[in-house]
């Protein structure tokens, strides 16, 4: 795992620096790689907050980030349920990890809906920010 754990920390401050980037989620260090709370201390958490879908989309796939992203596969075996989810929130909120996992357990149940969708299948932002979580 070194070769993923080499470059989180520049990795980590592009997005920082990108355009539209919130929050992130960090625990012991410059990362979420210490969290484990989920079932599997297999999986990692990654959340961050965004100013819009539009933002958060030009980081991922179009930002140093994506040579990072397509190399995924020789860190992490390929799961065949969803493991990105994503959602509105208001102003101010910081989801917790357990709204993550109760939102990524609504999407692979439900499929997406203005809750709990994904890059592919996106939701537009509620035009009342009361609708957001």
């Amino acid at each position: 795992m070194a070769e993923f754990v080499a470059p989180l920390d520049p990795v980590n401050a592009l997005g920082d620096a990108s355009p539209g980037f919130i929050w992130r989620l960090v625990g012991e260090g410059n990362d979420a790689t210490s969290l484990r709370p989920l079932d599997d201390d297999f999986m990692l958490v990654n959340m961050s907050i965004w100013e819009s879908l539009e933002a958060l989309r030009a980081f991922v796939y179009s930002s140093a980030h994506t040579g990072y992203l397509r190399s995924r596969a020789r860190w992490f075996e390929k799961l065949t349920d969803a493991v990105v989810v994503l959602w509105w929130v208001r102003a101010g909120h910081q989801p917790s990890v357990d709204e993550a996992r109760r939102r990524l357990d609504q999407l692979r149940a439900g499929g997406p809906t203005a809750s709990a969708f994904t890059f592919a299948r996106p939701f537009p932002k509620p035009a009342d920010e009361a609708d957001a979580a």
